[in-house]
């Protein structure tokens, strides 16, 4: 027992260095990107009943490539946002964004069950509101 618990310690240690970087790395794209993001949502995204959707281009490759590195992208906010719910930085909304640049089924309905959490929106019009964006509609309205 004794062992396992010193060769626990070692690989804390080995790694310490590791979970430091990512946590001070999520903390600066929490910082930097998720403002960003958030003041480009349309202010009424919320209060349709269903998610538009935009025509096909001519080019399916580069359509492909750029929904791969949005997708890509937003995995590693989802990511963040997670490793961020233990240490400091925006979680939930580093998530909500995460989430909102993805594609996957039942997407829109995820959006807004977040969304509709105590203090997420309040949060999110919040950090609108200091980029000078009006305060996003509520689901439902």
């Amino acid at each position: 027992m004794d062992a396992i618990i010193s060769s626990g310690i070692e690989l804390l240690s080995d790694y310490a260095g590791w979970f430091i970087g990512v946590s001070i790395a999520s903390l600066v794209a929490a910082v930097l990107l998720v403002p960003a993001l958030i003041k480009r949502i349309p202010a009424d995204y919320f209060s349709h009943s269903q998610r538009h959707r935009l025509a096909s281009s001519r080019y399916p490759a580069i359509e492909f490539a750029l929904a791969g590195a949005k997708n890509l992208l937003g995995a590693t906010l989802v990511l963040a946002g997670l490793l961020m719910l233990f240490v400091p930085g925006q979680g939930l909304i580093t998530l909500l964004v995460g989430l909102m640049i993805m594609n996957y089924p039942g997407k829109f309905a995820l959006e807004r069950w977040l969304i509709q959490r105590p203090h997420v929106l309040s949060a999110v019009n919040w950090l609108r509101a200091r980029h000078g964006q009006p305060p996003l509609d509520p689901p439902g309205r």
